[in-house]
C-alpha cells in the first residue's frame, strides 16, 4: 500500500474550524489559541497545498469557494474519526448507547418506545442503526445488537445472548380492506390476496395449518423481499398479511391494522439482545439493557385474551366449518 500523503493534522483542524466558523477570530476562541496561531496554521496548510484558502475582504479573512469545498470534506472525515473514537475507545463515561436492530423491530417496536427510555435517562443518547433479516452479519460498531434468534451461529459465540421476547403471529389486515371484503369466517380468506415475505418463508402455511385450513388458497400472493415492506403493503390494503405481536401492538391499538382471528396464533420468531463479551459495559449500556428487557417483559398481548389464545384445534375446525 502506498504511503499516505497527509497534510499537517493540527493545521487541518484549525483550518476546518475557521472555515466552519467563517472567522479566524471565532476559530481562535473555539480552539483556545491566539488569532496569530490560527493565521500561522492556515499559512502552513496553504503552503503544503499550494493553494490560497482565505482571502481578505474588507476587515475579514474569507474562505474561498475552493476552501469551503475542501473544509466540507475535512469536516466529514473528522466526524468519522470522532465516531470511530467513541465506538472503539474505552470510555465508561460516554453517555451514548449504539443499538443495531433489525429493521422491522426498530421501526415498529423499539423506536416507538424510546421516548420512555429518554424520560427515564435524559442524559443518555441512543443511536439506532438497522440491519435487514437477509443480512444477519454484524457490520459497523455497536454496543448491543437485537436480532431474530436463528439456529446457532458460530459468529455469535463472542456475544452474550439474552432473550427479549417471542412473537405470536396471526392474520392482520387494514380495516378498510375488511370493510370492503369482510372476513366473517375462515373460508372467507379465499376471497383475499395474501401478502408474503421472502425472509419469513412458511408463515402463511404455518398459520393456515394451525387454523385447520391447510388447503386454503388465496386469490393471489404478493411477495416482498423484506418484512417491513410487506407490512406497509398490508397497511395500504394490498392484501392480508401475517403480523406479529408484540411487535405490531401499536399499529393494532391505533387501528392502522386489525387482527380478525386473534384466537388463532402461532409462535413466531424469538428476538434476542447480543452484547460483545469483551465490551466495556458502561453504566448507560447497563441501564439500556435493563430497560429494554424490562419493557419486553412488561409487554402483554392486550388485544388477545388468554382464554382466546388457548382455543383448541377442534374449536378452530368447528369455526372453519360453521362460519362462527
Amino acid at each position: 500500500m502506498s504511503r499516505r500523503q497527509l497534510p499537517p493534522l493540527h493545521a487541518l483542524r484549525v483550518f476546518e474550524t475557521a472555515a466552519r466558523a467563517e472567522s479566524l477570530s471565532a476559530a481562535a476562541q473555539e480552539l483556545s489559541i491566539t488569532h496569530g496561531a490560527v493565521s500561522r496554521q492556515i499559512a502552513l496548510l496553504e503552503d503544503w497545498l499550494g493553494q490560497t484558502l482565505f482571502v481578505r475582504q474588507g476587515q475579514r479573512n474569507v474562505a474561498t469557494d475552493h476552501a469551503r469545498a475542501f473544509a466540507a470534506e475535512i469536516s466529514a472525515a473528522f466526524d468519522r474519526i470522532d465516531d470511530a473514537a467513541v465506538r472503539f475507545g474505552k470510555a465508561p463515561q460516554t453517555r451514548i448507547v449504539r443499538v443495531n436492530a433489525q429493521t422491522t423491530l426498530a421501526m415498529h417496536w423499539l423506536i416507538a418506545r424510546l421516548p420512555a427510555f429518554h424520560a427515564a435517562y435524559p442524559d443518555v443518547q441512543v443511536v439506532v442503526t438497522t440491519s435487514s433479516s437477509a443480512d444477519p452479519a454484524f457490520r459497523g460498531g455497536f454496543d448491543v445488537a437485537i436480532r431474530r434468534d436463528p439456529p446457532p451461529r458460530p459468529e455469535w459465540l463472542p456475544y452474550e445472548k439474552a432473550v427479549l421476547f417471542t412473537e405470536q403471529t396471526s392474520v392482520v389486515a387494514a380495516p378498510a380492506l375488511l370493510n370492503a371484503i369482510p372476513l366473517r369466517r375462515l373460508k372467507d380468506l379465499a376471497k383475499h390476496a395474501f401478502v408474503a415475505t421472502q425472509t419469513r418463508v412458511g408463515a402463511w402455511e404455518d398459520w393456515l395449518s394451525a387454523a385447520g385450513m391447510p388447503a386454503l388458497r388465496p386469490l393471489r400472493f404478493h411477495r416482498f423481499d423484506h418484512y417491513h415492506v410487506s407490512l406497509q403493503a398490508v397497511v395500504d390494503g394490498l392484501g392480508l398479511g401475517i403480523g406479529c405481536t408484540p411487535t405490531l401492538d401499536r399499529e393494532l391499538a391505533a387501528g392502522r391494522l386489525t387482527m380478525p382471528f386473534p384466537e388463532i396464533q402461532v409462535e413466531g420468531a424469538t428476538y434476542v439482545t447480543l452484547v460483545p463479551r469483551d465490551a466495556d459495559k458502561s453504566r448507560p449500556l447497563r441501564d439500556f439493557l435493563a430497560w429494554v428487557h424490562g419493557t419486553a417483559s412488561a409487554t402483554t398481548v392486550a388485544l388477545t385474551p388468554p382464554a382466546a389464545r388457548s382455543t383448541s384445534r377442534a374449536t378452530r375446525q368447528t369455526r372453519a366449518g360453521s362460519g362462527g
